[in-house]
């Protein structure tokens, strides 16, 4: 695939610096495109490596006397600089001009690999620059060497701007001479080949001896050369004392360039327009990183760009194997023209089409099962082909699930008439990126439009200047990386402070799994506070996990604003912020405080880590009374029910008030009113009717799962969990049916009938599946591991990594589980008379 996005050693413009600068090489420190500022100089050091000094060395005099010489110091410090760099360009153009003689030479014979038009194009006054720099560095050189305080060189930069005429005529043929290297470059492979690779000869002193750049980064180098030598004329300027002999001279020859440049900036190289605003300012790259954009109905990934007045939407070209990638815009948005549509305007934008839920976990799970076989190959030596053939298809499975889960729409509209809207799976990166517009839009912004070779050159310049490399997919990370976590984390968020006044607030939490963020828990609203005091615990499930993220919000009631898209969040964030989880850290029995400081909000919470191996063990209760970790036929013939108290209770609860919440069973209920439930149902309390009525049903639902999370042995049985992973294999329709029924029969009384209660219940809840987003493939992604886990003994012996029990042993405990919920209804006694075959489509 060519979305291997590699963060290739690619410098996109052709060298602008070779990769380790020599000492003295291209260093100009005054380009700063303002010649206003001062060669403050990090120019290498000419002698010592380090930053120089600008301290004047011999003694100088003293008052008014030390501040021309240093003035005169500094300017040879200048000069020194330009002349590195006038080095490296006339070794630029000598490159150029290279491959000028053998075209020229082939282009009066049979098979010419250019025309002399085209060589005249594309190479049009390149040899008259290079001999009026060619001399100029000669003559400036050993004025430089042999330095005094009274060396003129004035007369040099004068002659140097009188020539000037040449550049104009470059300039007016530079779009021309471009095109033309770029078609004869398409249709002629030998140019081609010539024109990807130029070798540059480094400077004298340099361990490097060639650096390779393209013809068109080349060309561009004259142009450039004009604004430097300007610059440079105006530090020179600044620091030669107004009696010299040279100052007149220099200001002749400033004048004449700056008019120069002034002429030609009208139709100058587009290059330069794009790279600057329309108000001559540096066109910087703020922000960059891949989002999902829904166009003409269907996802596609983007690499978006955000420089200081323009948002442009990006795409990777497909380009040969060996070539430099290069980006294709798909749109861009002047940020004078950029709006954010409120929800009630974006009614009619298109509604997102968002993939159900057990698609996304099947995707996980087949993903985890690519991985342990991966680990399983190294392990065993396997063959690298073996090994790419599963990490091409883990690459092709991830990049399926980064571009389908988002659902958070993020849209972007234009004043002057078309809206984009890009899907996101966290908010906190949909804020970062609000927030990045909002403020370059405080600027005085003006509007533009970009002719379409400006477009190109900005297009062209992203692949140089872009932060993010590499699509956010597990696969793209190096062997030695951090894998992450994978387990679960305990958080505890406990209060906040800070806020200028009261709100109703609350906070989500997000972690990073399979490479990308998502939202996992969220706080109850404290409502008109300063200081909210949430003590929340949340348990959360980490794949693969580096760093958790906390977002703060303020509610909103505004009817307006609500029941629009389900995924739209109209509540505002007050702050946001982001710790990495460090396993070493994190990985300890107690709690770890920490606080998160946003916008001047300050937000306490505790975190513990149990990795997946350690929550597979199961403690049995040493005590016989209570429930929550006793034998269900313990509690069953105490109470003398056939099932569990607890459960007939939790599930008459959520069947009351809880069956058409949004996401019921999924997402965690607060771990301090589960605990509190616990207790109550584990001291038999009188008032437990009282307290479920009372209760966030997220908790019920969250107490139910632990209670059969805490059994001693999962509900299915320790015993027949092998049978179960056989059963569940077989290939043949009633095969299978035999075998999945016979099971069911071999399980003890309690632990059937219970189950078979739940079955049912966790159908009803998903015949409610259009409201509270929960199928029965969600219901049995939650329960299946719970209900049905290999013994200790049986994990141990085939657990390798903790990120392999995720994988296969998972996938097949949903799988049984979604057999039975998908199975028309089983009744005990029939069940039991084994006389019953299910009818099955066989």
């Amino acid at each position: 695939a060519d979305f291997n996005y590699g963060a290739d050693e690619y410098d996109a413009e052709g060298n602008e610096e070779p990769k380790a600068l020599p000492e003295g090489s291209e260093t100009m420190p005054y380009i700063d495109e303002s010649p206003t500022m001062s060669p403050q100089l990090s120019a290498r050091g000419q002698e010592s490596g380090d930053g120089v000094s600008p301290t004047p060395t011999d003694g100088l005099g003293t008052g008014g006397e030390r501040d021309a010489g240093k003035g005169l110091e500094m300017r040879k410090l200048v000069l020194s600089g330009f002349l590195a760099s006038e080095e490296i360009y006339i070794n630029q153009l000598e490159a150029l001009l290279l491959p000028m003689k053998p075209l020229k030479a082939t282009a009066t014979t049979s098979q010419p690999v250019l025309t002399l038009q085209q060589i005249e194009t594309i190479f049009y006054k390149i040899q008259d620059i290079y001999e009026i720099h060619k001399e100029f560095y000669d003559s400036l050189c050993p004025k430089v060497q042999q330095w005094d305080s009274n060396v003129t060189m004035g007369h040099l930069f004068q002659k140097l701007a009188s020539q000037l005429g040449v550049y104009k005529a470059f300039v007016d043929n530079y779009k021309i001479a471009l095109e033309t290297a770029e078609k004869c470059s398409q249709s002629n492979n030998q140019f081609q080949k010539i024109s990807e690779e130029l070798k540059v000869k480094g400077p004298k002193d340099s361990k490097e001896s060639h650096t390779s750049v393209t013809m068109e980064a080349l060309l561009y180098k004259p142009i450039d050369r004009v604004t430097r030598s300007t610059l440079v004329l105006h530090d020179l300027l600044k620091h030669t004392p107004a009696d010299h002999p040279d100052y007149p001279l220099l200001q002749d020859a400033l004048r004449i360039s700056q008019n120069f440049l002034s002429s030609i900036n009208e139709d100058i190289d587009p290059r330069r327009t794009a790279v600057t605003t329309p108000k001559g300012e540096t066109r910087q790259l703020i922000k960059d990183g891949f989002l999902v954009e829904l166009s003409e109905g269907s996802r596609k990934l983007r690499h978006v760009f955000l420089f200081t007045d323009v948002l442009l939407c990006a795409k990777l070209k497909k380009t040969a194997v060996g070539k430099h990638q290069q980006y294709d815009c798909k749109w861009y948005v002047p940020l004078a023209d950029l709006v954010f549509p409120s929800p009630e305007e974006s009614e009619h934008c298109p509604q997102v089409h968002v993939i159900p839920d057990h698609e996304l976990e099947d995707m996980k799970m087949k993903i985890s099962a690519i991985k342990s076989e991966v680990q399983k190959e190294k392990a065993n030596k396997g063959q690298s082909r073996a090994i790419e053939r599963l990490k091409k298809k883990m690459f092709e499975n991830e990049f399926w699930l980064l571009l389908n889960s988002p659902a958070i729409p993020f849209r972007i509209h234009n004043r002057n008439g078309k809206s984009y809207l890009f899907l996101l799976s966290s908010d906190y990166e949909r804020s970062e990126w609000r927030e990045a517009i909002q403020r370059l839009q405080k600027k005085d912004l003006q509007a533009f439009v970009l002719s379409s070779v400006e477009l190109q050159v900005l297009t062209g310049s992203c692949f140089k200047l872009r932060t993010v490399h590499n699509i956010p997919v597990t696969s793209n990370k190096d062997d030695d990386e951090s894998p992450g976590l994978y387990g679960f984390l305990h958080v505890i968020v406990h209060s906040a402070k800070g806020f200028k006044q009261s709100a109703d607030l609350y906070c989500t939490l997000e972690v990073d799994s399979f490479g990308y963020f998502v939202s996992k828990a969220k706080t109850r609203v404290f409502r008109d506070t300063m200081e909210p005091q949430w003590n929340e615990e949340f348990e959360i499930e980490l794949e693969g996990s580096q760093s958790l993220r906390i977002l703060c919000y303020e509610k909103c009631y505004d009817k307006t604003k609500l029941n629009k898209d389900n995924n739209e969040i109209v509540d505002k964030i007050m702050g946001k912020g982001q710790i990495q989880l460090d396993p070493q850290a994190v990985q300890t029995k107690n709690w770890h405080m920490d606080v998160i400081e946003m916008n001047g909000i300050k937000v306490e919470f505790s975190m513990k880590f149990t990795s997946r191996d350690m929550s597979l063990k199961r403690t049995p209760s040493k005590k016989q009374t209570g429930v929550f970790g006793v034998k269900i036929s313990v509690v069953t013939k105490r109470e003398r029910s056939k099932v569990p108290y607890i459960v007939r209770q939790c599930i008459e609860e959520v069947e009351k008030r809880g069956i058409e919440e949004v996401g019921i069973y999924r997402i965690s209920g607060v771990a301090t009113d589960i605990q509190a439930l616990k207790a109550v149902f584990d001291a038999n309390n009188k008032d437990i009717l009282v307290m479920l009525s009372d209760m966030d049903i997220n908790a019920i639902a969250g107490t139910l799962k632990l209670y059969f999370r805490e059994l001693p042995e999962p509900l299915l049985t320790d015993r027949l969990y092998p049978a179960f992973m056989e059963g569940i294999a077989l290939s043949d329709p009633a095969a299978k049916e035999n075998c999945m029924m016979h099971l069911l029969r071999s399980l003890p009384d309690p632990n059937l009938i219970t189950f078979l209660f739940l079955l049912e219940h966790l159908k009803r809840v998903a015949e409610k599946e259009p409201i509270n987003k929960m199928s029965l493939h969600n219901l049995a992604t939650v329960f299946g591991p719970t209900l049905l886990r290999p013994s200790e003994g049986e994990s141990k012996a085939h657990l390798t990594l903790a990120s392999d029990i995720w994988s296969h042993d998972v996938m097949a405990q949903v799988q049984v589980l979604l057999y039975y919920l998908q199975h028309p209804p089983i009744s005990f006694t029939e069940l039991k008379r084994n006389t019953l075959y299910f009818s099955t489509d066989v």
